[in-house]
Formats: C-alpha cells, structure tokens, sequence
C-alpha cells in the first residue's frame, strides 16, 4: 500500500510539474515572445520597421504590467484564472495571423500580454504550493524550465516556416493552433476547487512592512529592463550580420534551450548557496551578455548573448519568485510575487521604447545595449544590500 501511494503521490507531483511546465511554455514562449522570431518575418512580408517593432514589443508589455497589477486584484478561483487566461493567449495569437491592421496588433499584443502575466503569476504559486511537500527542487526547476521550451519551440518553428518561405501570418497561426492544443491537454489539471485569488489586506500590509520588499520590487524592475533589448531584438541584430535565416533564425532557438537547461542547473546553485547568490551571479552573467553585442560585430557575441541572457533570465525568475516566497512565506507572496512582476512589466516597456528612440535617431542597438547593462549591473549590486 504504501508503495502504491507513493508512486501515486509520485505521479502527481510529475503532472503539476508537466502541467505547470506546458502552462508557462505556452504562456512565455508564444504569449510574450512569440513575436521575437516573427518579427524579421513581419520585417519582410508586413513592412514592419524596428521602430513599429518596438512599439508592438511595448504594446505586450504593457498588457503585461496591466496583468500583474489585476491579476491579485480581480478575484476569481485559480483554476478560472489560469484556464481564461490560457484561452486568451490561444486565441490572441490565432487573431494575429488573421488581420494585417497595425491598431488590431497592438490590441491584441496587449491582451495576450495581460494574459502571460496572469499565467506566470497564478501557475507560479499553484505549482510552488503543490510541489511543495515533495520537498524536490528539481520539480520546480521543471515548471520554470517551461519557460524556455516554449522559446525554443517558437523559435524552431519560425525557423521551420522561413525555410519554406511562408509569411509571417503562418507563423502566428501554427502557433496559436499549438497554444490552443496545450490549452485542451492542460485544462484538466487546473480543475478542481480552489480559493478565490485576491490580496489579503494582511498580506498586503506583510508586503509593505518589509524591508527588503521595496528593493526586491525595484531589482526585479531593473533586470526586467535590461534583459529586454535582447529579448526582442537579438533575432533582429542576427539579421543585420547575416540575411540567410538558415543562420540568423537559430538565435532565438539557442535562446531558448539555454533558458530549459539553465533553470534545472540552477536548482544546484539554490540548494548550495540561496537564491539570493544565484539571483546575483546570474544578473552578473547577463550583464556581460548583454553588453557582448554592443562592444563587438558579428554572429559570435550574439550567439554568446544568446547564451548568457537566455541562460540566466528564467533561473532569475525562478529564484526571484521563490525568494519572494521565502521571505513572506506562501500565504503572504502572492502581492509580492506580482508587485514584483509589475516592475519586470514597466522595465519591460521602457526597454523597447528606448530602443525605438535610439533606433529613430541614428544610434543603432549598441547605446540601448550599454544603458541596459548598466542597469544589470547597479541591481546585481543592490541585491548584496539586502537585509533578510
């Protein structure tokens, strides 16, 4: 008997991880960052410029600053939240494929934005409660490695459609059709009764008082900001060193499986020496990769950067919602968790538009590149300032 339970409880720790994994695959990779690897697609068949570029990158950003502020806010039973928000990312990303309208694009990049959010934010804290008792970091590791699956997925795709020359409006079809199949897979697993989602006014109160909250929010911010640029734009910066996407399109792919690794690696690093060392180490590492591209020409440094910002931007997720977590404790972290993603959201929209500025006036991705890394490197330095 005790065998047999075992394996059951066994089992289900593996589906939450799975389910958790897909749900934040789908959410990240084709929800917030499909676009990335369509966006050169767009450039040839849409007409579509690095300023209009950015202000669509921006318009998914805002959604997504708009999702973190409502999703603790609006209360509604997890199982609904995260189901609504999925269908929302699936059929966002299928409207993509069927209008050619610029304002139609920016409506729904903004939707699918304050969808992401809402995933992130409630599969975040329904996987980290449910793997808990397993008491086995490498289960959260998994879930948050979703994140990079789904880049690579999205990222292969597009690599797949432009060998066959297809437009851009394939890719957000293929696509959307995928997010809507995972959505049907992993609806069952979000079912089940749960409590309403919505902020305590003890846990709000918990937030406010503690004295490490305010700079947690602002680092948060600041690595949202600097890991942006290239979160957008490397495909975009592979094209101009080559125009054959048999080359330029494996960027955002590489991007990607670095993310999926990375995050399993990094469970090591938590256990060994906290998240707070990992949060700091990785902020370092992104900073050298963001720079890499603005400091020296051609595919190698933007493989590099692929490498290092992929590599290093979900295991600070990761780590920045467990220590969100650590410090309050799982009743108090959830307005932690999206106050902090609210910060990742306004650094994420400052970052395209300040590529869009730079860009229209002549100065090219390096000028972005340099402020962005600064910035990675002030907050990795603010993180060892922490108290708790």
């Amino acid at each position: 008997m005790s065998n047999r339970g075992g394996y059951g409880e066994g089992m289900r720790y593996g589906i939450a991880a799975a389910a958790g994994l897909a749900a934040l695959a789908m959410a990240m990779g084709i929800g917030r960052f499909a676009f990335t690897p369509i966006l050169p697609m767009m450039q040839v068949d849409a007409g579509l410029s690095v300023a209009a570029g950015g202000w669509l990158a921006s318009a998914n950003y805002l959604g997504y600053l708009l999702g973190a502020l409502s999703a603790t806010r609006v209360r509604l039973a997890v199982p609904v939240a995260i189901r609504a928000a999925l269908l929302a990312i699936a059929l966002t990303t299928l409207a993509m494929g069927l209008t050619e309208h610029f304002a139609l694009w920016v409506v729904l990049r903004t939707l699918s934005g304050i969808a992401s959010a809402w995933v992130l934010i409630h599969v975040s804290a329904w996987s980290l409660e449910r793997l808990a008792p397993a008491a086995r970091p490498i289960l959260n590791g998994t879930v948050f490695a979703g994140v990079g699956v789904g880049i690579a997925l999205a990222g292969v795709v597009c690599l797949a459609l432009m060998a066959r020359h297809a437009p851009s409006a394939t890719a957000w079809l293929v696509l959307g059709g995928t997010a809507l199949l995972i959505t049907l897979v992993v609806w069952a697993v979000f079912g089940g009764g749960a409590a309403a989602s919505g902020p305590s006014s003890h846990a709000s109160r918990a937030t406010a008082r503690h004295p490490d909250a305010v700079r947690l929010v602002l680092c948060y911010g600041a690595y949202g900001f600097g890991y942006i640029i290239p979160a957008t734009f490397l495909p975009v910066m592979a094209r101009r060193e080559t125009a054959d996407p048999a080359v330029f399109g494996w960027a955002w792919p590489i991007f990607g499986v670095s993310a999926a690794i990375s995050t399993v690696v990094a469970v090591h690093g938590t256990t060994n020496g906290g998240n707070r060392r990992v949060w700091m180490v990785a902020q370092l590492v992104m900073a050298v990769g963001v720079a890499l591209p603005a400091v020296w020409g051609g595919m190698i440094p933007i493989v590099l950067a692929a490498c290092a910002v992929g590599g290093t931007f979900v295991v600070i997720t990761m780590v920045g919602m467990q220590e969100a977590r650590r410090i309050l404790g799982p009743a108090d972290a959830p307005p932690l968790m999206a106050a902090m993603t609210a910060a990742f959201g306004a650094g994420q929209i400052a970052g395209p538009l300040c590529v869009s500025a730079v860009v229209a006036a002549g100065g090219g991705f390096a000028p972005s590149l340099l402020i962005a890394t600064l910035a990675l490197g002030v907050s990795a330095w603010a993180l060892t300032r922490l108290k708790s």
